[in-house]
């Protein structure tokens, strides 16, 4: 099978899930502790997380974005494709 690209393994991708994960982590330990302040801190940490990996991928450390003639060619070689087997 060919390969398609990198599937989102982006410095940004990776990023904004491991900042996310680190404030899940945070509130699930605090709601553990029964603490409701340090439980919207790690929701908070996780909303950052989110918005970094917008601004990485906005500042072009996101996945690129394809030519409108490379997309054009892949769904016509696609429909081709289909065309073949039936």
């Amino acid at each position: 099978m060919a390969s398609r690209g990198h599937h989102g393994h982006t410095p940004a991708a990776w990023t904004g899930v491991v900042i996310a994960f680190i404030g899940i982590c945070v509130s699930s330990a605090y709601i553990v502790m029964a603490n409701s302040v340090g439980f919207w801190i790690g929701i908070g940490i996780s909303l950052v997380g989110g918005l970094v990996g917008l601004a990485m991928r906005m500042a072009g450390m996101g996945m690129p974005k394809e030519a409108p003639a490379l997309v054009e060619a892949r769904e016509a070689a696609g429909r081709a494709q289909l065309q073949h087997q039936h």
